[in-house]
């Protein structure tokens, strides 16, 4: 049995069906109980479980040999890494002397030692438990979700712009969380003594000026990027539902990104891209009448 944690999300729900599809036997764990019927219906069982209940969490652990292990984004209204430490120490415990005998681990690129810059050091931190503890793991160390731009969905289509932290011409490894699904599936049935990271990223690297032709493209409008600048990132956050303490954190997270080396080799590389993305995007928003995605997670922002 494979268990997977946060199926409700873009990646996570993507692994799931890819497991399905291969007949495999999935348990997803879901805090919200309307999701449940769905995902019968697709044939997986699913639990219903608040991740901070250590002991109900590990005995749903108990029902399973794979795990895959996405630490839950923390609401950019709070203290976002106070908050993913936290749920990650409960999946941590949660996991100790429990019958998961792999562990599949979503971390990010640029993940490494620190306190201030948040999911890159908290997941940093699941990384080297895993290893320290000797479980069998393989980590995917995830470029920047494609989905991320999900928010500039109404600003595109209503003013003709995105707006990015990042400089209009800065390259960055990018990804669809499609891919990371369908490549974190192939990990969860490879044997229990493949012990591995690998980085995960598309087909090519793009830049925000890609992102806004792509809009374009799948709008028919002219799009343009409009650069915040980094005395001004703390503000623009804040205006968009994150509180001081998740803004500092988004932007020690994005001095680190920029300052930072990207692989050059060694990399998987998935098949979609940007402009497929993109397009499939606004065509989904278009058929359901919408603009914008409601924003609920810091995973939908970062």
């Amino acid at each position: 049995m494979h268990i997977v944690l946060g199926a409700t999300g873009h990646v996570g729900s993507a692994l799931a069906k890819s497991l399905l599809d291969k007949a495999q036997s999935v348990t997803v764990v879901t805090h919200d109980q309307s999701k449940v019927a769905d995902w019968i219906q697709a044939g997986a069982k699913a639990a219903v479980c608040d991740i901070h209940d250590v002991k109900t969490l590990h005995t749903v652990f108990n029902t399973g040999s794979k795990l895959f292990l996405l630490n839950p984004p923390a609401p950019p209204s709070t203290d976002t890494v106070k908050e993913e430490k936290r749920s990650l120490a409960c999946i941590l415990k949660a996991l100790e002397g429990s019958s998961i005998r792999k562990v599949v681990g979503e971390s990010t690129y640029g993940a490494q030692p620190g306190s201030s810059q948040g999911d890159l050091n908290v997941l940093f931190k699941m990384e080297k438990h895993l290893r320290d503890q000797g479980y069998a793991n393989s980590i995917l160390r995830a470029a920047y979700y494609m989905s991320n731009w999900d928010f500039s969905l109404q600003s595109a289509m209503e003013e003709g712009v995105i707006y990015s932290l990042y400089p209009e011409d800065f390259k960055l490894p990018m990804v669809a969380p499609d891919d990371l699904g369908g490549y974190a599936s192939e990990l969860m049935l490879e044997s229990n003594d493949s012990n591995r990271m690998i980085y995960v990223e598309g087909p090519e690297r793009y830049t925000p000026a890609d992102v806004a032709q792509a809009f374009a493209k799948a709008s028919n409008m002219k799009v343009r990027v409009e650069t915040i600048p980094e005395n001004k990132w703390i503000p623009y956050l804040q205006e968009h539902g994150f509180c001081e303490k998740a803004a500092k954190s988004m932007s020690e997270m994005t001095k680190a990104t920029l300052e930072g080396r990207f692989p050059e080799s060694g990399f998987y590389k998935g098949s979609i891209t940007l402009d497929e993305y993109i397009e499939d995007l606004v065509a989904t928003a278009a058929a359901d009448g919408k603009r914008r995605p409601k924003i609920k997670t810091l995973e939908d922002t970062l």
